[in-house]
């Protein structure tokens, strides 16, 4: 059993910048930042696997950078350029299958979250 904790959400202004981590207890192969907003189905933002290879969502590519430090068990996503329309809660995923790109934002997929964290930006 692995166990995920995000921090670093918040509140931003439009064009603004936030670095969210998320801590886990053990190994995995993949991990992934997937959001939720008020009223939309969760969807996958960005994608890593343990080899350093990444997916990212079109809505976020070039604004959004994923990362991972392997020897600490964390999990990081970048956001800059952030937009109203990335407000949401935040979560991390993760799981020891190794994903290709097609089943990388597919949530079944992924054997641990975490609670979340809060994003909120204003325009």
């Amino acid at each position: 059993q692995v166990q995920l904790q995000e921090s670093g959400g918040g509140s931003v202004q439009s064009g603004g910048s936030l670095k969210l981590s998320c801590a886990a207890s053990g190994d995995t192969r993949c991990m992934a930042w997937f959001r939720q907003a008020p009223g939309n189905e969760r969807e996958g933002v960005a994608g890593i696997r343990s080899d350093g290879s990444t997916n990212y969502a079109d809505s976020v590519r070039g604004r959004f950078t994923i990362s991972r430090d392997n020897a600490k068990n964390t999990l990081y996503l970048q956001m800059d350029g952030l937009k109203p329309e990335d407000t949401a809660m935040y979560y991390c995923a993760a799981t020891p299958m190794y994903l290709l790109s097609h089943g990388m934002f597919i949530d079944q997929n992924y054997n641990y979250w975490g609670q979340g964290t809060q994003v909120t930006v204003s325009s």
